[in-house]
């Protein structure tokens, strides 16, 4: 009787245990991105990773790899596609080696500015855009981020149109960022983003085009000391949940996955936005010369020269989106 109470006692203990103790993540996921540990879009994917874990009773656990960690970021596109990374922060410009129409968000001058693009990420035609990309390449976008208006920094001041002309800039390693550079005769040379400040500072390129966020971050500023506000492209980062990941999910952590990347998204953005307005006045504080150029002016000599087209992007694609208001 006393080894049949103790055992049953024994038995009571561990299920109270079992119950008391919390779930444990039955599976790890990858997440991958090329920008710093100090920038908002790591703070909120691991913000992300984290609601996911809670919101799944632990059941998916997310960690974020930063800076490059698994790769450059055409490295951890192909990543999706060979289950080596399992979510992805990347630009449309890389996403549209699957589906080149998505890079039309690309094109010089599409967005007004970042309400514009706001707009755009809600809109039927980014819709039908993301679910051209989720068929052509199998994988899932869930969220859109604001990722600021690009801006040229330059050893020399770039201030109209006719300054670009044989201007040695670096632009990533993606088709979709040519269309500026080369419209204005300047000469477009892809480096991948982790080699950038290195490239500035040793000559390889005379110049470089990022938002202000960016420049900060990974300190183009030291090694540029003039900054043109261009914004010729008002640049997001996409939010991809590789296919064989997606599939997997059952469809209310399918919605749990997208409720919280779209709020994460969200937050980062705001975040964003809000320093762009600061940093044109700290970047005067630390001896940088801003320059205020006529937007107009450049957008007028690139439409001169090229249009959606000639780069592979669909006429009706670019009217929806300069439409929207």
């Amino acid at each position: 009787m006393t080894k049949r109470l103790t055992l049953k006692l024994i038995a009571a203990c561990a299920l109270a245990a079992a119950a008391a103790a919390p779930a444990m993540a039955q599976t790890q996921l990858k997440w991958a991105h090329v920008y710093e540990t100090s920038e908002p879009y790591h703070k909120w994917s691991v913000w992300a990773g984290d609601e996911i874990k809670k919101r799944t009773n632990g059941r998916y656990e997310v960690k974020v790899f930063p800076a490059s960690t698994l790769g450059k970021e055409a490295d951890i596109n192909q990543g999706l596609q060979l289950g080596t990374v399992d979510i992805v922060l990347t630009g449309a410009s890389f996403a549209a080696r699957s589906y080149q129409p998505l890079a039309i968000s690309y094109f010089p001058f599409i967005f007004r500015d970042a309400e514009h693009q706001f707009k755009y990420a809600k809109s039927d035609v980014f819709k039908d855009l993301a679910g051209g990309y989720d068929k052509a390449s199998g994988n899932h976008i869930t969220a859109m981020t604001y990722y600021g208006a690009r801006h040229v920094t330059s050893n020399r001041p770039i201030a109209k149109p006719e300054d670009m002309k044989g201007l040695k800039i670096r632009v990533p390693d993606a088709p979709a960022y040519l269309a500026f550079p080369k419209s204005l005769g300047a000469n477009p040379t892809p480096i991948a983003f982790a080699e950038v400040y290195l490239a500035l500072q040793n000559g390889t390129v005379e110049a470089q085009e990022n938002p202000l966020p960016t420049i900060e971050a990974k300190k183009f500023y030291e090694v540029q000391k003039n900054i043109s506000l261009t914004g010729h492209i008002v640049d997001s980062l996409l939010t991809v949940v590789s296919g064989s990941t997606w599939g997997k999910l059952s469809d209310a952590d399918k919605k749990t996955f997208t409720d919280v990347m779209v709020e994460a998204a969200e937050k980062a953005s705001k975040e964003i936005a809000a320093s762009e307005v600061r940093l044109t006045e700290e970047f005067k504080k630390k001896g940088i010369n801003i320059i205020t150029v006529d937007k107009n002016a450049f957008r007028e000599a690139v439409l001169k020269t090229t249009k959606p087209t000639d780069q592979g992007y669909r006429q009706a694609d670019y009217d929806k989106i300069v439409n929207i208001k």
